[in-house]
């Protein structure tokens, strides 16, 4: 990735190997109990959905400080929660034959285009505004 050292490209490199790592795994776990049947686009979609709403409900209606309370206090049920996001998020890429680490090497390049550190530095505008 464009202003990344060697260094920092090489974890990257590492981390993108480990998400195809865990695809595989995702998938075995699932061809082993002979799920495919039922992970249709669709439901896998809905199921990403469901699975982030379970992550939002450890936050609805808590202020700042009783988030940072609760996470401390329910980490790992938290930690539980995004893995189910991660591993649909996984395996719907992989259905739909998207290569996801490539694709977040894209949207981070587009990203960067979008919210030059110059303009977006310690801002939360969005690009359109900047």
């Amino acid at each position: 990735m464009k202003g990344m050292g060697r260094v920092a490209t090489v974890a990257a490199a590492k981390r993108m190997g480990q998400i195809r790592e865990l695809t595989e795994k995702i998938k075995r776990f699932r061809d082993d109990r002979d799920w495919l049947q039922f992970h249709n686009h669709k439901d896998m979609a809905l199921s990403l959905m469901l699975e982030a709403a379970e992550v939002l409900e450890h936050f609805q209606w808590k202020s700042v400080e009783a988030c940072r309370k609760h996470v401390e206090d329910n980490r790992a049920e938290i930690g539980d929660e995004l893995a189910d996001v991660a591993m649909y998020l996984f395996e719907l890429a992989d259905n739909l034959g998207i290569d996801l680490p490539k694709s977040i090497e894209s949207k981070l390049r587009k990203n960067a285009v979008k919210y030059p550190i110059n303009k977006a530095k310690g801002s939360a505008t969005k690009y359109t505004r900047l």
